[in-house]
């Protein structure tokens, strides 16, 4: 069993949903990326998302976009992104999701990235740019190295979009919560029940959804009716507002452990 089946399978097993945090790699430094995963790991992340920075991430909206900014003025690359992964790996078996476009891994190679990447020890990849009318050129690399492919569907993917999408993936299904891009909102899409129903019945797989929650009461909400609970920019919001300092990853994890706890079902 995969790291990312078996963290959904744990949070099943626990009365609650997989808590899927995101930060942009690179941001403040490759060295706080190291230190951020371990602190989202003690605040209860099941699974990481780590984003692989981007000059044009046309997928996310301004808060991520200015992170993958910061990481690329760094000078973050893709192999540096995996030599990061690497390091964490060294110390912890967290399940971790490269966030990407489909750009960086095509210059990298992909046959050789899906072999880096899993040398590195990722354990699944998403591409925000990739429909599963693409993912043929991608697919094949991507499963001999024993990756799984997470696959994104939107609200305004009916039943058979969602089914051909998912047979392209595996891991989980990533539900859009809302048409757009990336970044905080006040309330959730009144149709959210409805589209974890209709993906529920597309796929096998479990079903995360992320995009624009970022309170605790968010959190719940959608912990209520989905496997998998993906918080992003609200927590690059807060690297952001910290900056490169020694107290980034205490400020973090104080900020995403009731994140984590609100993925807890109610008996």
């Amino acid at each position: 069993m995969s790291r990312i089946a078996d963290a959904f399978k744990t949070a099943r097993r626990q009365g609650r949903a997989a808590f899927i945090p995101y930060v942009t790699c690179g941001d403040p430094s490759l060295d706080r990326s190291i230190e951020l995963a371990a602190a989202l790991e003690r605040a209860g992340a099941d699974v990481l998302e780590f984003g692989v920075p981007f000059s044009d991430p046309m997928a996310d909206g301004p808060t991520n976009q200015r992170a993958a900014e910061r990481a690329l003025a760094r000078g973050t690359s893709l192999k540096q992104v995996l030599e990061v992964v690497r390091e964490i790996r060294l110390r912890s078996q967290l399940a971790i999701v490269l966030f990407t476009y489909a750009n960086p891994v095509v210059r990298f190679g992909i046959e050789r990235f899906a072999e880096h990447a899993a040398a590195s020890g990722v354990d699944g990849v998403l591409f925000t740019d990739v429909p599963a009318e693409e993912m043929a050129g991608f697919r094949p690399a991507l499963r001999a190295a024993r990756l799984d492919a997470i696959m994104l569907v939107t609200p305004t993917s009916n039943r058979a979009r969602m089914k051909a999408t998912a047979r392209c993936g595996s891991g989980f299904l990533y539900l859009v919560s809302r048409t757009g891009v990336t970044g905080t909102q006040k309330d959730l899409d009144s149709d959210l029940a409805a589209n974890v129903g209709t993906a529920r019945k597309a796929s096998r797989l479990p079903v995360a959804v992320g995009f624009g929650i970022s309170t605790p009461d968010q959190v719940a909400k959608v912990a209520a009716i989905a496997d998998g609970v993906v918080v992003g920019s609200a927590i690059v919001n807060e690297i952001a507002e910290e900056g490169d300092t020694d107290a980034l990853a205490g400020r973090v994890e104080t900020f995403a452990a009731p994140l984590a706890r609100a993925c807890r079902r109610s008996p």
